[in-house]
């Protein structure tokens, strides 16, 4: 196992942002980046800083952007691989899913998770033993 909890693109938007509507969101998603057993996929931090400089609400510039994905050196993360995208086009075919939310279940599982941190996915859902928890909600488990 390399890693416990895998964590969705926008928990990274969320602790990254700037935008006082955020505030709580920011301290949800920070607290769960400091637990041990964090990972993300290579796509993850693509769609971080994609969606960060391109959005203007989150009030972060192209090198705050840049030092958030700096800082997260420590972290595992999981490459895009030819076995990740076939499995993730299975998966988006199994659950008609998107290929993107697909592409992250197949990360989390590539990278041993069980869990996957999303504001996106079905909350309580389990996808190929995969379970997605919204961290945002009023009641997330675990």
């Amino acid at each position: 196992m390399i890693a416990t909890y895998f964590v969705d693109t926008n928990v990274l938007i969320y602790a990254g942002s700037n935008a006082a509507e955020d505030r709580a969101k920011r301290q949800t998603a920070r607290e769960l980046l400091s637990r041990p057993g964090v990972t993300f996929s290579a796509q993850v931090l693509q769609e971080f800083y994609v969606v960060a400089v391109t959005r203007n609400r989150l009030k972060i510039t192209p090198n705050e952007a840049l030092a958030v994905l700096q800082s997260l050196a420590a972290f595992p993360i999981c490459p895009i691989s030819r076995d990740l995208v076939l499995d993730a086009i299975d998966d988006s075919q199994r659950f008609q899913i998107s290929y993107w939310d697909a592409a992250i279940l197949a990360a989390a599982r590539h990278m041993g998770c069980s869990t996957v941190y999303s504001e996106d996915l079905s909350a309580g859902q389990i996808y190929n033993g995969v379970t997605v928890i919204n961290p945002f909600s009023p009641s997330p488990t675990s």
